[in-house]
């Protein structure tokens, strides 16, 4: 059973930010306005970097994976199976959100667009094909930057949460009005199936360009990161071991082995 934890918890840590962040935008987006998105989408990413963070490595997100991987952090196999898992928590989160949104009896997804990616008339702002490309690019290297980084060997202990939910905000607050921000194909996949043909034909961009990105961001951190030890996204994200310890003496548990640190 210990062998499928890490998918299970990269399904819930999906589900929880396409429930959280689209569940904001759809149930909520006219009250709270764009600023309410992004910080419901960053929110649900650092509790889940902390809840989930020590088990998979909380990368809920494809293009993180894939940008992970290309640095060394995640093999290819479980790469693959965190992205079906991702895909699966994605699904699941925007089926039980239609479900709550058709509560009223006058919701259409399709109408609405159920918080799915587009761009030219699907944009928020009328953004062509080209600015979503670019900016859906540019800021997932952005967001895969910045988790290879705060998860780094030499990065501060315990902040990784912080850095990447904050970004993943910041992202928002840009990317919203250009193509409601995805950053992360599994987060566009689940609204789209529910969200008609016109969804489903942009979808290809948001999948596309997210992993551009992420392969361009783990290149620039190849360049950049110096010549140390490298952590796994799961080792960077537990507690520091004499904390660790500490609580497991209290809970009666042992220890774990102290994490071997990979090379590059």
């Amino acid at each position: 059973m210990s062998a499928y934890r890490p998918y299970l918890a990269e399904a819930i840590g999906t589900f929880v930010l396409v429930f959280g962040g689209c569940g904001s935008a759809v149930l909520a987006g006219a009250h709270i306005g764009f600023l309410g998105v992004s910080l419901a989408f960053g929110l649900s990413l650092l509790a889940m970097v902390y809840t989930i963070g020590p088990i998979s490595g909380c990368h809920v997100n494809p293009a993180a994976s894939f940008g992970l991987f290309l640095c060394g952090k995640i093999e290819g196999r479980r790469a693959v199976g965190y992205v079906v898992a991702q895909l699966a928590g994605a699904i699941v989160a925007a089926g039980l959100l239609l479900v709550v949104a058709q509560g009223t009896g006058s919701f259409d997804p399709v109408a609405t667009g159920f918080a799915s990616n587009g761009y030219g008339a699907r944009s928020p702002g009328g953004y062509d094909a080209v600015s979503a490309f670019i900016a859906e690019a540019l800021l997932t290297g952005i967001l895969v930057l910045t988790v290879l980084g705060a998860t780094d060997a030499a990065a501060p202990v315990g902040f990784a949460g912080l850095a990447i939910g904050l970004v993943l905000t910041l992202i928002h607050l840009i990317g919203i009005p250009v193509t409601n921000t995805s950053v992360n194909p599994a987060r566009s996949i689940g609204p789209a199936l529910f969200a008609g043909g016109g969804a489903l034909a942009q979808l290809w961009l948001f999948i596309i360009a997210p992993l551009l990105g992420a392969g361009l961001a783990a290149g620039l951190y190849a360049l950049l990161r110096a010549p140390i030890p490298q952590l796994t996204t799961q080792q960077a994200e537990r507690a520091v071991p004499s904390d660790e310890a500490e609580r497991l003496a209290m809970a009666g548990g042992k220890p774990d082995q102290p994490p071997r640190r990979r090379p590059f």
